[in-house]
């Protein structure tokens, strides 16, 4: 890990008053305005330069709550009006102030630990659009904490909350994030956010946070205390071709004092808000020029702080979840720091909604295979990707959700009732940690956005499908002990039929009674009232699963039946009904 450069950054509340601290080494003169209002800035106070280019100052009088401000003043006399960087709040996502915030906040006697990464289903949560009262408003913390009894009885044992913290607006999907140590005041600030965890923890949820460090914002941070070469964005960035990104200015990994920034953040998320795990946005981004794989295009600098990131928070959180979503593909981001890796413990696996929607006949040609989705590992880890048939990115940006990709028309179709479930049967029995986008159990139609709040009469309208998901969930999870072997890293391809569209597949963790399990996948529109297959081990394999059942669906065409046994030849034949899965075990 990266040597810690400075103590107290930031805002620092003592006994006897209140320290200011912040880094600006080109700035002629840096003073801080407490309160500050924009109009008179006649009590700002000059902050005393160390060596190192922190400017500091104690205050007393100051109180919890004020607002504040840093004027620098740049060699050239010019006065720059700036945010702390790592302040903890702000009082509006744009043109808001820096505020002062308490540290008093009752966890009670939070000792939560989240499951095993092989027990842990994800299920991934835009906070302005999960859940409102009022469907005018953004949503907020408090609004998302009313369904957690919906989704603790689901069987989510984990939320991924896209990114919390201050927008560059007021509503988005927050990857345009603008303060990474502020949490975003229209979802409930700070302190809605901690209640939060806490409510999640109290139902034996984990919280996996959703950051963003690919870019930052150029607002307050662009050329902060005036500095830059080439006019590009100074201190906290590249200041040449690597600070290029789509999307804003890549931080300078290569500057220890940004390293340490990041490294700090990761630390106040596990340390003051008790979060579970984080998801890292576009990795891939952070450590090449293009978001790709070519060795001619890496930033070797980003390596350092990918590694210190992951380090940092298993530290702290012992059984943290840190993901990173690499656009690349690196195998390397999940190897230990020690064998050159990032030290990630997964990925997102990128390619698996795609071949899941090919395989199901939602998409056009995709280079990737289901049947490869389904046994790939990255360094020979299962649980070392995060699977998934939808999630923000693959239901929008032209796209749709699964349910509106199968009926256009209409989203709660037979036809989309029954793709749908078979989309989240395969991610819930196929090797990875899986997780659900919100609403896709109960049918959410549409494309995502960062406004349109989710349809929650389909709770009631489709309760056989959600019951479905709690079920494949609970089995995922061997809440019956009899399918163990789907938290095993084992499967094996045991049949492919192309022309029909159906496969199978063998899960096992140790095996034997109540570990194996066979799943068996109709992905076509045929029905079959006798369909014959060879099974990997002989004996009588009783049904756990059968997504063809009328009590999921009072219209689908059930093809019903308790148990299949295999002949001498370990031939077993079973009813398949059209876009189904069965899953047995013993």
């Amino acid at each position: 890990m990266a040597h810690q450069l400075k103590k107290d950054l930031g805002v620092t509340l003592h006994r006897d008053g209140v320290e200011f601290r912040v880094w600006a080494p080109f700035a002629a003169e840096v003073s801080v305005c407490v309160p500050y209002v924009s109009y008179d800035i006649s009590n700002a106070k000059t902050m005393a330069r160390d060596d190192e280019g922190y400017w500091s100052i104690k205050l007393e009088g100051v109180e919890i709550g004020q607002t504040y401000k840093y004027l620098i003043k740049t060699p050239s006399g010019e006065i720059l009006r700036k945010n702390d960087p790592r302040g903890r709040a702000l009082t509006a996502s744009e043109n808001g102030d820096s505020i002062i915030v308490g540290d008093t906040f009752d966890w009670g006697d939070d000792v939560f630990i989240a499951p095993p990464h092989n027990e842990q289903i994800i299920y991934e949560m835009h906070i302005g659009t999960f859940n409102r009262k009022d469907p005018s408003t953004q949503g907020t913390f408090d609004d998302a904490t009313a369904r957690l009894d919906y989704l603790r009885d689901l069987g989510i044992n984990m939320i991924e909350l896209m990114p919390i913290t201050n927008m560059a607006m007021s509503n988005g999907w927050g990857y345009n994030t603008e303060y990474i140590y502020s949490v975003e005041n229209s979802y409930g600030g700070r302190w809605g956010l901690m209640e939060f965890i806490r409510a999640c923890h109290e139902r034996e949820i984990g919280v996996i946070l959703d950051l963003v460090y690919n870019h930052f914002a150029t607002t307050d941070l662009w050329q902060f205390d005036g500095w830059s070469e080439n006019g590009r964005g100074g201190i906290y960035f590249y200041n040449d071709i690597r600070g290029d990104t789509p999307w804003g200015g890549r931080p300078d990994f290569g500057r220890p004092e940004v390293r340490q920034f990041i490294a700090d953040n990761i630390a106040m998320w596990f340390s003051e808000y008790h979060i579970d795990g984080i998801r890292l946005d576009s990795t891939a981004y952070m450590r090449n020029l293009d978001g790709g794989d070519n060795p001619a295009r890496e930033i070797g600098d980003a390596w350092q702080i990918l590694q210190d990131v992951t380090h940092i928070a298993h530290s702290i959180r012992p059984g943290a979840l840190t993901i990173a979503e690499d656009t690349g593909g690196n195998t390397a981001i999940t190897l230990p720091a020690n064998m050159g890796g990032a030290g990630f413990d997964a990925q997102w696996r990128l390619n698996f909604p795609h071949a899941v929607k090919y395989a199901l006949g939602l998409a056009t040609a995709y280079p990737a295979s289901l049947l490869s989705e389904l046994t790939d590992t990255y360094n020979g880890e299962a649980f070392s990707r995060v699977i998934f048939s939808d999630s923000h990115d693959t239901a929008a940006n032209g796209f749709a959700r699964i349910s509106e990709t199968a009926s256009p028309a209409n989203p709660g179709s037979v036809i989309a009732r029954k793709t749908s479930l078979l989309a989240s049967a395969l991610t819930l029995t196929a090797p990875g940690i899986p997780m659900l986008l919100q609403g896709s159990e109960f049918l959410q139609g549409g494309s995502f956005n960062d406004w349109q709040v989710l349809n929650w009469a389909n709770v009631e309208r489709f309760a056989g499908i959600v019951a479905a998901h709690q079920h494949l969930i609970a089995l995922r999870r061997n809440a019956y002990g009899n399918t163990r072997g789907l938290m095993g890293q084992s499967i094996a391809i045991f049949h492919n039929n192309p022309n029909d569209h159906v496969i199978a597949y063998h899960r096992w963790d140790h095996g034997g009674l109540g570990d194996d399990v066979l799943v068996i996948a109709n992905l076509g529109g045929q029905h079959f009232d006798n369909y014959t297959l060879h099974v990997p081990l002989p004996g009588t394999w009783q049904v756990r699963f059968n997504s063809s059942w009328k009590g999921y669906s009072a219209d689908f065409r059930e093809m019903l039946f308790d148990q299949m046994t295999t002949d001498a030849n370990q031939n077993a034949t079973l009813p398949l009904a059209a876009h189904s899965v069965v899953m047995l075990s013993q």
